[in-house]
C-alpha cells in the first residue's frame, strides 16, 4: 500500500457537524453548526460541497452526485467541548478526565496567588463574553490599571489589558505567571492573553493574542512523527494547544487569510515530508461564540475560494484532512459558548478513493491513527486508522 509523503490536518475551528447523543448534559442538545448555518445563510462553497460536506450532513438525497472527497463524522470521545481537549484527541491523546472549569469564577487561593506573584490587582473573575467584558470593564481597567480576569465555559483563564496599560509582551509574561500558579486541581487547559485597544465605548480585542496551554499528558501523532525523523508543521495556535511540543517549524500566523497564505507557502516548499497540523479560528473566535451566522457563511466562503490552491499544491502524494475541534453554533440560542457536537471529516488526495462514506467514528483520534498509518510511522496511539479504506494500491 502506497504510503503519503504529506499530511495536512485542517481545522476548521467550532464548525460541528450535529449534536451529539450526550449534548444534553452540556445544554447543547440541538445544536448543528454548519447544517444550520447553510440552512439559514446558504454560503456559496462549491469545492467543500465536492468533497462531500453536504454527505456527511445528510443534506444531499440519494440522487446527488457522488463527492470527490471520502466523507463522515466523528464523535469526541473525552468529555468536554473545548479546544484543548478536542485537538488533543484528533492527536490521538484522548483525555481521561476533563479539564477544570470555573462557572463561578476563580477561587480566591488562585486570584491571592496569581496577585501576589504578579503585583498587579485583578477585577472580573467571572464567566463572560470576551468582547462583552472588556467594555464592561475597561475604564475601570484604564483607570486602576487592574487586569481583567474571566473564563467560560471551556477550561480557560482569560487575561484582558489595555496594551497602553500593559503592552503586550508583558501581558504574555503575566501570562506564563498564571501558567506558572494554575496547576494540580488547578491544571486550566489554556491561560489566554487576550490584548485590545481603542477608547472607552470602541474598545477592540488586537491580534496579540497567546495562549498557553498545559503541557500534552501523553503522546500525540506529532511527538510520534518527530521523533521519527518527519517534519511536524503547525499553522496560526496549533504550537499554543500543544505548547510548542512535537513540532519541527510553525507559523503563528493569526487570522484565517493568513493562515490558508502559510499554508500554502508551506505546501509550495516540496522539500518537507510528514504533517503540517492547521487551524482557522475565525469560524469560532470571531462568528460562532458572537452567534453571527452570516459572518460564519462568508468564513466558510472564502476558505471555499482558497480550498483549491491548497489541493493543487498538495502533491500527488499528498493528503488533505479537513474536520473541526467541537461546535460553535452561532444559531444557538441558550449560550455562546462551544457546543458538544460531532465533527466533520472529508478526506481527499490524489492517491486517494473518490466517495468513500467512513461513517460515524467512535473518536476524534481515528485522524492520527491515519495519520501515522499513511506516513509510515510505525507508532500506536488511540484511534482506527481509516487509511486502508481509502487508499489506492
Amino acid at each position: 500500500m502506497k504510503k503519503m509523503k504529506r499530511v495536512v490536518v485542517l481545522v476548521l475551528d467550532g464548525a460541528g457537524a450535529g449534536w451529539q447523543h450526550d449534548a444534553a448534559q452540556y445544554g447543547d442538545e440541538g445544536a448543528n453548526t454548519l447544517k444550520h448555518v447553510i440552512e439559514q445563510a446558504n454560503p456559496y462553497i462549491p469545492n467543500l460541497e465536492e468533497l462531500g460536506i453536504k454527505h456527511l450532513l445528510g443534506m444531499q438525497g440519494p440522487d446527488a452526485d457522488d463527492p470527490i472527497g471520502c466523507y463522515g463524522t466523528m464523535l469526541e470521545k473525552a468529555a468536554g467541548k473545548d479546544t484543548t481537549t478536542g485537538h488533543w484527541e484528533i492527536a490521538g491523546l484522548t483525555l481521561e478526565k476533563p479539564f477544570p472549569t470555573y462557572p463561578n469564577g476563580f477561587p480566591p487561593e488562585v486570584i491571592q496567588a496569581f496577585e501576589e506573584e504578579t503585583g498587579m490587582g485583578t477585577i472580573g473573575n467571572k464567566v463572560a463574553s470576551g468582547t462583552e467584558i472588556i467594555q464592561e470593564l475597561g475604564a475601570e481597567h484604564l483607570r486602576t490599571g487592574k487586569l481583567i480576569i474571566y473564563t467560560s465555559a471551556d477550561s480557560v483563564f482569560q487575561i484582558a489589558a489595555h496594551e497602553a496599560v500593559l503592552p503586550a509582551m508583558e501581558l504574555w509574561h503575566v501570562c506564563r505567571i498564571a501558567r506558572r500558579i494554575l496547576k494540580g486541581e488547578h491544571s486550566v487547559g489554556r491561560v489566554i492573553a487576550r490584548p485590545f485597544e481603542g477608547n472607552v465605548g470602541e474598545f477592540v480585542r488586537t491580534a496579540n493574542r497567546r495562549d498557553f496551554s498545559v503541557d500534552p499528558t501523553g503522546r500525540t501523532m506529532m511527538d510520534a512523527l518527530k521523533g521519527a525523523g518527519y517534519d511536524v508543521l503547525a499553522v496560526g495556535k496549533i504550537e499554543d494547544i500543544f505548547n510548542h511540543r512535537g513540532i519541527t517549524q510553525s507559523n503563528h500566523a493569526a487570522g484565517n487569510p493568513a493562515c490558508i497564505d502559510a499554508t500554502i507557502d508551506f505546501l509550495k516548499k516540496d522539500r518537507w515530508r510528514g504533517l503540517m497540523f492547521v487551524n482557522l479560528v475565525d469560524t469560532d473566535m470571531q462568528y460562532g461564540h458572537r452567534r453571527n451566522v452570516p459572518g460564519f457563511a462568508q468564513s466558510l466562503e472564502e476558505f471555499d475560494k482558497r480550498l483549491p490552491e491548497i489541493m493543487k499544491y498538495l502533491g500527488e502524494d499528498g493528503m488533505l484532512i479537513i474536520t473541526a475541534d467541537h461546535g460553535c453554533d452561532p444559531a444557538y440560542t441558550a449560550h455562546t459558548d462551544h457546543t458538544r457536537e460531532r465533527v466533520p471529516l472529508l478526506v481527499w488526495g490524489l492517491g486517494v478513493e473518490e466517495g468513500v462514506n467512513l461513517g460515524e467514528r467512535a473518536t476524534f483520534a481515528d485522524v492520527s491513527a491515519t495519520v501515522l498509518e499513511a506516513l509510515g510511522c510505525n507508532e500506536k496511539l488511540d484511534g482506527t486508522s481509516f487509511y486502508r479504506d481509502i487508499a489506492l494500491d
